[in-house]
């Protein structure tokens, strides 16, 4: 049997996929294209009405291009509308996040599954190796759920209340997945910060943290999105001076405005925010800090997104992603008054992505000549640095091995010189 994942979203599905993928191999399965494919799962996204509609076109693809296959729906839009999906062409089954624990063994009987994919404890099936699935660093997620009240975000509906994996158990896991050949592993959530909460007795994102720094320098591990009141000193602190952590940050602002941000519920100021990104920065020069922000929030005044614009034009970030808001039914934001025109949304979307091309540009330009360990990828001339760069290399390298090199130029492509140990 031939099977095909395709994975919407956040690095949350990102790791449950790959918990499908080596449940499936280890059950005989044999990973195809999905026009070839007998099986295909499709891990939905709901965090956007542009979301949904990408999962419904790819379904309706498949279907055409591949009429006898089974298709099985599966996340958060699964999860929020499962009798939209239901409804398409070859949909055999719709898997809500809460069950995806059972999507492989109601594929294949035979498999042996320990609860990965929900918030219990083992591992199944035969490791996925680096390269397979062209995946050469390991998505670990370590948390469940969500129970942040955001008015415009539909998540904690489709995922539930936070459940958190054992530090033992996610011990474990780190373990098994470096004995299979991993050395960088991506830790993610859905509400990464509040890791360890729910746990008896209660444990913290920094206990876990500490937990894994003695695996560093072999083993890199990638700190996912945190929410900017989660990103205790301490975890700083920690990115800044242990080897076994990428200095990599992603802590989504969403808005620079104080009054949107409270009509958001977002639990912080600007002037909070501000203060984070400004000391990482200041201990971390060349950490890469990535962000989130909507533009034409419900409410959201020409003098609201001149403070956001200004904001981003003078930050220290070096990413960011930018969200036209959508409503999603059953929000609070999806009930409040001021929706801003669709024309406005756009071009205010247009206007902070010029920004953020110009925040990465620069900080990309600005580490031409530093030196950085990284990790290669793919065929081995791509190497991902841990402040998160794509670097070309020339040909001569495998896929996932640790090399010292130099930036030397970026047009475009950042290129690098591999170092020889005496440099």
């Amino acid at each position: 049997m031939k099977y095909s994942v395709i994975t919407f979203g956040c690095r949350v599905n990102q790791a449950d996929s790959l918990g499908f993928e080596e449940g499936l191999r280890a059950g005989g399965y044999v990973a195809a294209e999905p026009d070839q494919a007998d099986v295909v799962v499709v891990n939905t996204c709901s965090v956007t009405s542009s979301a949904d509609q990408s999962a419904r076109q790819i379904v309706r693809r498949i279907a055409r291009q591949n009429p006898s296959a089974q298709i099985i729906v599966t996340g958060c839009y699964a999860t929020r509308r499962p009798d939209e999906l239901a409804a398409l062409p070859q949909v055999t089954r719709v898997v809500l996040n809460d069950d995806k624990a059972q999507l492989v063994p109601l594929l294949f009987h035979a498999v042996t599954t320990a609860d990965r994919f929900g918030a219990g404890e083992g591992s199944c099936g035969a490791p996925i190796e680096p390269g397979v699935a062209g995946r050469t660093a390991f998505t670990l997620r370590v948390q469940t759920g969500c129970a942040q009240p955001c008015a415009y975000c539909i998540i904690p509906a489709t995922r539930g209340r936070p459940a958190s994996l054992t530090i033992a158990a996610v011990l474990r896991e780190v373990e098994r997945v470096v004995a299979a050949g991993f050395k960088e592993i991506a830790l993610t959530g859905v509400h990464l910060g509040s890791y360890g909460r729910d746990l008896t007795p209660a444990a913290s994102l920094v206990e876990l943290l500490r937990a894994l720094a003695g695996y560093g320098p072999d083993v890199l591990f990638r700190i996912s999105s945190l929410e900017p009141m989660d990103c205790a000193p301490a975890i700083v602190e920690l990115v800044a001076t242990s080897k076994a952590f990428a200095p990599h940050f992603h802590l989504p602002l969403q808005h620079a405005s104080d009054q949107v941000l409270r009509a958001m519920r977002r639990p912080y100021s600007i002037a909070q925010y501000g203060a984070l990104v400004d000391t990482i920065r200041a201990r971390m020069p060349g950490a890469s800090i990535g962000s989130d922000v909507i533009v034409g929030f419900p409410g959201e005044t020409d003098d609201d997104f001149a403070e956001l614009a200004a904001y981003l034009d003078g930050s220290p970030l070096t990413h960011v992603h930018v969200f036209p808001y959508s409503d999603r039914p059953g929000t609070e934001a999806s009930a409040l008054a001021g929706k801003v025109a669709g024309t406005v949304v756009r071009e205010r979307a247009r206007l902070v992505r010029d920004i953020a091309q110009r925040l990465s540009a620069r900080f990309r330009n600005g580490q031409v000549g530093t030196v950085h360990r990284g990790l290669t990828l793919e065929d081995g001339t791509l190497v991902v640095t841990g402040n998160y760069l794509k670097v070309r290399i020339a040909p001569g390298r495998g896929r996932n091995e640790w090399v010292d090199l130099r930036l030397t130029e970026v047009t475009g492509t950042i290129r690098g010189q591999i170092l020889t140990p005496s440099a």
